[in-house]
């Protein structure tokens, strides 16, 4: 795919990283400050990716439960930059907390100390969500890309994977911050991030220059499995007929005007695979398993975060005020006031 950009700079928090200066930003000048490996005990393995393993485990110094996120071999400034992150969004809202990093004496292998997660895994939760229950952890997670864009950071893997929930205590975490990174205008960045089910348009034309609504739109995907009972909305089987399971639903004419705008081009015989379709309306997909998630501002929200144009989707903090998130509202304003009558 070749492609003579027209420049692109996000709508919001442009300049955010350079007002706050290089130290805020440049990971690799950052110098590690190692905690003791002996203070901690992994317990069972729950989890592991293309970069780590993880581990439930506990605190020796306090037999607090933590998870140990224990990193594969890989570049020392991708580590740098996930520690970086970590203590820069550290205490922002929903999103996991980095308690400490630790390393192997021997081996020098890394691990990172999180807050450990009572998480229900998404596929036994979410056919369990009541209207509500899809409301309120959609705008829990919109609370954390918000902190994150407006500190100069895209997420960059938004998927139903790492966003941990404890339902019980209704508490979500946004986790898994490997691939995230520091924007700056006019920057070309990898577009080899992001699951594949939850890529946006612009990393699957091959775009660099993108930004922030990257991540809105990954968890639009999210949101769209959430409302509709799948737990894949969209499930190419690669990259590029990702792009054909997308443009099924939101049509090839949006495609070709986002295609034309950016002056992307297509590589020879991609563009006549992804053939013609028209918009699907949201309607369609509602039957009998879903349409007690569904209603007129869930489609309207959805329709905003599910844009081919990066440019053009709402903001997180735009998508924070919609109607759509009333209820959740009302919910937050009672705790609070109940909060406040317990102090007194």
């Amino acid at each position: 795919m070749t492609n003579k950009k027209k420049p692109s700079i996000s709508r919001v928090y442009a300049n955010v990283n350079k007002t706050k200066g290089e130290d805020y930003w440049d990971y690799e000048q950052t110098q590690l400050i190692w905690g003791h490996e002996i203070n901690y005990k992994a317990t069972q393995k729950i989890g592991r990716g293309k970069y780590s393993d993880v581990f439930s485990g506990s605190c020796l110094l306090n037999n607090k439960k933590c998870v140990i996120k224990v990193l594969k071999p890989v570049r020392k400034a991708k580590i740098k930059r996930e520690i970086k992150i970590l203590q820069n969004l550290y205490g922002g809202p929903n999103i996991i907390k980095l308690l400490d990093i630790v390393r192997d004496v021997e081996t020098k292998i890394p691990s990172l100390i999180f807050n450990h997660v009572n998480n229900t895994y998404f596929r036994d939760l979410y056919p369990t969500f009541t209207d509500f229950d899809v409301r309120y952890y959609l705008y829990q997670t919109l609370k954390a890309l918000e902190h994150a864009h407006k500190n100069g950071i895209i997420h960059r893997d938004v998927k139903p994977h790492n966003i941990m929930i404890d339902h019980s205590k209704k508490q979500l975490y946004l986790i898994d911050w490997g691939l995230a990174e520091f924007y700056h205008p006019n920057e070309g960045y990898s577009v080899r991030v992001a699951s594949r089910y939850f890529k946006g348009p612009e990393l699957l034309v091959g775009y660099k220059k993108y930004n922030y609504s990257l991540d809105i739109f990954s968890l639009g995907c999210t949101f769209a499995g959430m409302l509709f009972n799948h737990d894949i909305f969209f499930r190419g089987k690669d990259n590029e007929d990702q792009l054909v399971k997308i443009s099924r639903v939101l049509g090839t004419h949006d495609l070709d005007e986002y295609l034309t705008k950016y002056n992307i081009k297509l590589e020879n015989g991609f563009r006549k695979k992804i053939g013609t379709s028209s918009k699907k309306n949201w309607i369609k997909f509602i039957n009998q398993k879903n349409k007690h998630l569904v209603s007129y501002e869930a489609f309207d929200l959805l329709e905003r975060m599910l844009i081919y144009d990066h440019q053009e989707r709402i903001t997180a903090k735009q998508a924070l005020n919609h109607h759509y998130f009333d209820p959740v509202k009302k919910y937050e304003l009672k705790l609070k006031k109940r909060k406040k009558g317990k102090k007194k």
